[in-house]
């Protein structure tokens, strides 16, 4: 880009205008917005995102939660730089099921539920404190994250994104449809992280809720536009990541592994398969 595509120029009317490719042009025009592809810079090419659920690990108490730990100290320790971000677990579904029952709208649902993954963003840094992980405040997260990583070896987030009553309205009933696993990939995408791992309490995705069918069969890998079309009944993230996939410059593919057997996590952050593989098509 030319400095002087940044310089502004004066019209007839004496008046400075800022000549640019968009300056005269609707953003709404398709063709306009496809003029605007191009290549996007990875600012944290070498940073993994790593989602701990909040109901499935740490609500599950000690006897799930520190091999987790341990698991990702050792990452730490091994030099694997790493974004955690925390889902609210049991306490932001108690607090949805509160604001659903008195008609509170998705947006203040959305916002309520901060609260809830920062207080165990707030418990996940402090068994990680040994290792010199960080627990950064929502408020200073995004602005400050490529300091606060080129820093330490890890960092923690809430997870939920920043949408609060600006929050998209569902498809079907209140619930905010961008919660922390939403949040995580994102986020990714938005940084350019080499990887983004969800840490459940199951071995990954199934056709049914394996939960309520033992039978039910695995998915050891699966487009996002095919995922779509299958509409399972079920998913073991938020709905809405396929289509974040699907749309995603930078993050190609996310992987769903079983936080019970914690080599999973590791074996996730070395790029093998270790869960299921939902991938952009």
């Amino acid at each position: 880009m030319s400095d002087t595509i940044l310089q502004p120029r004066t019209g007839p009317d004496d008046r400075h205008h800022v000549q640019s490719m968009l300056m005269r042009e609707s953003l709404l025009d398709k063709q306009v917005m496809a003029s605007t592809e191009s290549d996007v810079v990875r600012m944290l090419p070498d940073v993994h995102v790593v989602k701990v659920g909040g109901s499935s690990i740490l609500d599950q108490g000690r006897a799930v939660t520190y091999p987790v730990v341990a698991t990702i100290g050792e990452l730490l320790k091994g030099g694997s730089k790493l974004i955690l971000g925390v889902g609210g677990g049991v306490r932001s579904r108690h607090v949805f099921s509160i604001g659903i029952d008195l008609g509170l709208p998705t947006g203040v649902l959305a916002q309520v539920s901060v609260a809830d993954a920062l207080g165990n963003a707030h418990i996940l840094g402090t068994l990680l404190s040994p290792y010199g992980v960080v627990a950064i405040p929502p408020e200073i997260f995004g602005h400050l994250l490529p300091l606060f990583i080129h820093s330490a070896p890890g960092v923690i987030f809430n997870g939920v994104p920043p949408y609060s009553i600006w929050e998209h309205p569902p498809e079907l009933g209140r619930i905010p449809p961008h919660r922390t696993d939403a949040g995580c990939l994102i986020l990714g995408e938005c940084f350019g992280c080499k990887s983004v791992t969800l840490v459940k309490d199951v071995d990954g995705l199934y056709t049914e809720d394996p939960k309520e069918n033992p039978s039910a069969s695995f998915i050891d890998s699966i487009g996002a536009k095919e995922l779509k079309k299958r509409q399972l009944k079920t998913l073991p993230f938020d709905e809405v990541l396929p289509d974040v996939l699907i749309n995603a410059r930078l993050v190609k593919q996310f992987q769903v592994v079983n936080g019970r057997d914690p080599d999973r996590i590791a074996a996730a952050v070395r790029g093998e398969h270790a869960g299921t593989i939902v991938y952009a098509d």
